[in-house]
């Protein structure tokens, strides 16, 4: 990889760490809203497919801890602490995935599908250990999917077409 590609891909990360730890204040004024739309995870997933999983793992993994010790939001422990290792998982599948998979319209959707599952299971282990075991399969569905299927819909439709409409206007990045 060239040098002019590393600024860029460092440069976007930036970019997208960013828009993580402001996204939050567009819902933070209803907290029930922020859990349910899950803002820091859009900026995360974006990094994955545009920076590679490295890059994705990074931000994702910073950004809740960071926004934690600069925001006070969300709570170090265990809420950021757990969205720390859900959304290192986020962006590093999805950016490995992405970049495995053939470059079809599918691609997008298996590598936005496999990284949403498998950081939401990175999710709730992180809150079974973090809990000393006090985190069961109802908390769990409750916490990954119920609250968060706002979130999850709103991930499924947005995430495709800003990844397909942006690699349409930028084919260097393929």
């Amino acid at each position: 990889m060239n040098k002019t590609m590393n600024v860029k891909k460092l440069t976007l990360s930036g970019m997208f760490l960013a828009v993580a730890l402001v996204m939050p204040f567009l819902t933070g004024q209803i907290p029930q809203i922020g859990s349910m739309l899950c803002p820091m995870h859009l900026p995360v997933l974006l990094c994955g497919f545009f920076c590679g999983g490295p890059m994705g793992f990074l931000v994702g993994f910073i950004a809740p801890i960071l926004r934690s010790f600069l925001f006070g939001m969300p709570p170090l422990f265990p809420v950021a602490s757990c969205m720390a290792f859900e959304l290192a998982v986020y962006g590093l599948v999805s950016g490995l995935m992405y970049r495995m998979l053939p470059k079809k319209k599918s691609s997008v959707y298996a590598a936005l599908l496999s990284a949403m599952v498998l950081g939401r299971i990175a999710w709730g282990m992180a809150m079974y250990v973090f809990l000393g075991g006090n985190f069961g399969m109802e908390a769990f569905l409750a916490g990954a999917v119920t609250t968060a299927l706002p979130g999850i819909v709103l991930q499924l439709i947005l995430i495709p077409l800003l990844v397909m409409a942006l690699e349409k206007y930028n084919p260097a990045s393929k």
